[in-house]
């Protein structure tokens, strides 16, 4: 194994024990998006908060494997200060890398670029999706 892959295994393992930014919130100030997957047992809740037009705050719920925790985790930490438009960005480029679609390289995926690997692995991709998924749809709800 690479010291990159060993790097990569060690953040989503770091966010996988210790996930930022957790918390569900209930309150007219946020949108709520709960995705579960059955087949897996993963169930993510993203909370989010916009104000004039910035993701003021992000939070996340999220039980299940290590992928999908690891990823809810990060994907907070990205979010948070962005504008809406850079953080839709954001995460539909994430969701073309971890798909294996084409993808702007020049968007910076920050720490979510250490999920580029699951796409090798097919049954891992809605792991590492369904935050993202979830957190596009609190924007929509905006």
């Amino acid at each position: 194994m690479s010291t990159l892959d060993n790097l990569y295994r060690e953040i989503i393992m770091e966010h996988y024990k210790n996930p930022r930014n957790k918390g569900l919130i209930k309150n007219e100030e946020y949108t709520n998006a709960r995705i579960k997957n059955p087949a897996c047992g993963d169930d993510i809740t993203v909370s989010t908060k916009v104000e004039n037009g910035m993701v003021i705050d992000c939070k996340q719920q999220a039980a299940g494997c290590s992928i999908s925790v690891a990823s809810a985790s990060v994907m907070t930490e990205i979010m948070i200060g962005k504008t809406k438009e850079n953080a839709l960005e954001i995460a539909n480029t994430f969701l073309n890398m971890v798909s294996n679609q084409e993808y702007d390289q020049s968007i910076d995926l920050e720490e979510a670029e250490v999920f580029g690997g699951v796409k090798q692995f097919p049954a891992r991709i809605k792991c590492a999706s369904i935050a993202w998924v979830a957190f596009k749809d609190t924007l929509s709800q905006e």
